[in-house]
Order: C-alpha cells, then structure tokens, then sequence
C-alpha cells in the first residue's frame, strides 16, 4: 500500500512562515551613521568661502600703506531634492492577506522607505548633481585636495594615507573620518600584516558602541557605494579614498546633510484610494541635500588600484 505523498500532505497543512522579512539587499556603508544632517529654511543654502585674503605688510616709520587689496569670497549653494517614491497597496490583499505577523501595507512603505535612504547614501559619494541629483564626494572634492598616486594610480600605501591625512586642515588638522570599499580596507590589513606581528586591532569606538578599524585614531568606514571600476591614465578597475571632518553645527566645516527643517527625514503621506483601482497609496518622500562647507575638509587619494 502506497503512502501519501509529500505533496499530498501538504494540502492539509501549512508550513509555518517567519514574520517580517530577511533583508537580501545590502550595501554596507558605516559612515552614513556618523553623518549629521542640517535642517534649512527654504530650498537652498548658501555661503561663502575665503577666495584670497586682504594682503597686509610691514612698513617703516613714514612708509606709504600699499597694502591696500581687499578679500575675495566664493558663493557656493547647495540645494535640495526630493527623493520620493509611491506605494500602490491592493484593498483585497491588505485586508485579507496581512496575518502571520506580515502587514503588507507596512511592508511596502518599509521597502520604500529603505530605497530612499540607499539613493541618499549612493548620491552622498556619486551624486552627479544633474537630473536633479546633488553631488557627491567624488564631485565635490577640489583638485588640491587629492593626493599624488601616479599617473596611473598605485597600491595603496601607509604614504597615501598620511598624504591624504596631511590635506584634511579646517579643523586645524583633526580629521573626522576615512572611508573607503572593502576592497581597500582588506588592502590596509595587508599593510599591517605585512610589518610583521603588527597590532592589527587598532579600532575606534562609535557613540553607538559599535567599533570600525581606525588608522592614527582616525576612524575608517566601510563604504560600499564607492565604486572599484574607476580609471586614472592607463589604469582601470581603480577606488577612491576619502578623507574629512564633519560639520559640527558651525557650518564651517567639512561636510553636512540637508533636509528641510519644517519637514525633515523621511515622511510618508497616505495619498488617498486610486480613481480606477481598488489600491490605497502612500507616498514616502524626503526633501535632502549635502553641503561641503570647507574644501579644506574633504581629501581623496584616487586611482586605488587594490
């Protein structure tokens, strides 16, 4: 006598089902934690940088003043965008199939919301600042502010990051933050295997308790979002590092997230039922930008060829 099958039995029961979901899209990015955001009034924000100086020199008694020439300033602003998405919910599959713990309203705002905060990451280093993007650090950083690696690029180098270090100097020379792909942070290891029994555990604590790697007690921050298929002369399949401060309130400083004060961070906004649907929406939006104060507080080492 044959026995029920496996497909058989498994009309009459069901398998059980884990409430929520298993997050299967992931890049990793430490240094979004660590970024500080600035509400502003308004769409933009504006302020100016020191161009050249008023000059001064030293006369002698009766000697004709000609330091005469005034300060030159820079205007830079920075504006925000919207990052913004809909949630179109059926009204049969949100009334009948939210148990087992899973509300499938929830779960698609959830999913939007957590787009816009991976587009806010990915524009913080590769904003273009067109189509309405904001740019990012690889646009932002000034050419004075990037390190020598050869015409080519090179290996990463404990000189590189000295290098890159020695350029971060609005904060009379501390510096916030290093970050860079996974790649280059196996790369650093190396480095430090390489010495030969060398402490390869220096860390640095988050206010969170969480510990990254730290370099000079600098902290380095995985950032998956920097892309390893760049190119310098003949090189290729080439990373960037970045070095900088943070703002500290000043907006003098290093680097900022935007958002706008009256409606900052994530919002979500039930938009109503569809004319033509049985669907219910939520529109998941956030109004942000990015602001590089001080050139002085962001440096890159480019052409990383490990």
């Amino acid at each position: 006598m044959a026995s029920v099958t496996l497909a058989e039995s498994a009309k009459l029961a069901q398998n059980d089902l884990v409430a929520g979901l298993i997050e299967n899209v992931i890049t990793v990015d430490r240094m979004f934690e660590m970024l500080p955001f600035d509400g502003i009034d308004g769409n933009a924000l504006a302020y100016n940088r020191e161009n050249v100086l008023g000059d001064v020199d030293v006369e002698g008694v009766g000697d004709t003043i000609g330091a005469v020439a005034a300060a030159t300033f820079t205007q830079v602003t920075s504006t925000l965008t919207t990052i913004i998405g809909d949630a179109f919910v059926n009204g049969l599959i949100a009334a009948t199939r939210s148990g087992d713990g899973n509300n499938q309203t929830a779960i698609q705002i959830a999913s939007k919301a957590k787009s816009a905060g991976r587009k806010y990451q990915d524009m913080l280093i590769n904003g273009s600042g067109a189509a309405e993007q904001f740019t990012g650090l690889i646009g932002l950083c000034a050419s004075g502010q990037k390190v020598d690696t050869g015409n080519n690029g090179g290996a990463l180098s404990f000189s590189f990051l000295d290098n890159l270090l020695d350029l971060v100097v609005d904060k009379d020379g501390q510096v916030d933050y290093m970050t860079m792909h996974a790649r280059t942070i196996r790369s650093y290891k190396a480095l430090l295997r390489a010495l030969g029994g060398a402490n390869i555990s220096e860390v640095y604590e988050l206010p969170s308790g969480n510990q990254v790697p730290a370099y000079g007690n600098v902290p380095i921050f995985r950032n998956d979002w920097i892309p390893i298929n760049q190119t310098k002369g003949a090189g290729s399949a080439q990373t960037t590092i970045f070095a900088g401060t943070f703002d500290d309130g000043s907006r003098s400083h290093g680097i900022a997230g935007l958002t706008a004060a009256n409606a900052a961070g994530l919002s979500v906004v039930s938009v109503g039922e569809s004319e033509t649907k049985d669907e219910s929406i939520y529109r998941v939006k956030w109004y942000s930008g990015l602001a590089m104060f001080s050139e002085k507080g962001l440096a890159a080492a480019e052409g990383i060829t490990n």
